[in-house]
């Protein structure tokens, strides 16, 4: 996972998780995990704009804190510009800071080809990452602030806080759609 995240700094960082070296993920690692679908090649005409930005709203999740979610992108709107993020179930306790040394579970689909591309539900193990280190893409650097301890958060990424030109299983330009979940946020930077 920690190689997941140096790909995401690395390789424009679309989590910017980086993975302790051994299995490259898709949450900010190098390398997309094993079992992840690859990235359509013969999508390479953009769709044509639909004229109004997708909001958090737009996307639909399914499922509760612990649970592999189901992420839907509609077909009616363009992917966002700008990061967002939404609290999907609030947690409790502090939010995290940079220097925290998180564990997220996450689910990963990409925008162009509404396929999930990685999740770590799958694997029954949690991400671990340093908030703000640099570990992972900008994308979940900045998304993941101030996270709670069992929070459920939804990130789109754009490409510039994600993979940028791509890599990693991710086609150029790719915006990505997380659902993240906060299994341990500690309550100081230790």
């Amino acid at each position: 996972m920690r190689t997941f995240g140096k790909i995401v700094v690395i390789g424009a960082g679309v989590l910017a998780l980086a993975a302790c070296g051994e299995k490259q993920n898709t949450a900010g690692s190098v390398q997309s995990s094993s079992g992840a679908a690859p990235a359509s090649a013969a999508s390479s005409a953009p769709a044509a704009p639909k004229g109004k930005e997708c909001t958090a709203e737009d996307v639909k999740t399914t499922g509760k804190f612990g649970e592999a979610p189901a992420i839907t992108i509609p077909d009616d709107c363009d992917p966002p510009k700008k990061l967002i993020t939404k609290d999907l179930e609030p947690g409790t306790g502090e939010g995290a800071k940079a220097g925290a040394k998180l564990k997220m579970n996450y689910s990963l689909v990409t925008w162009s080809n509404k396929q999930k591309l990685d999740s770590s539900f799958d694997r029954g193990e949690p991400f671990e990452l340093t908030l703000g280190a640099g570990d992972v893409i900008k994308g979940w650097d900045q998304g993941l602030e101030g996270i709670k301890q069992g929070a459920r958060r939804l990130l789109i990424i754009p490409p510039d806080l994600g993979y940028g030109q791509g890599g990693n299983g991710i086609e150029p330009n790719e915006t990505l759609v997380f659902v993240t979940d906060a299994v341990s946020v500690p309550t100081d930077k230790g």
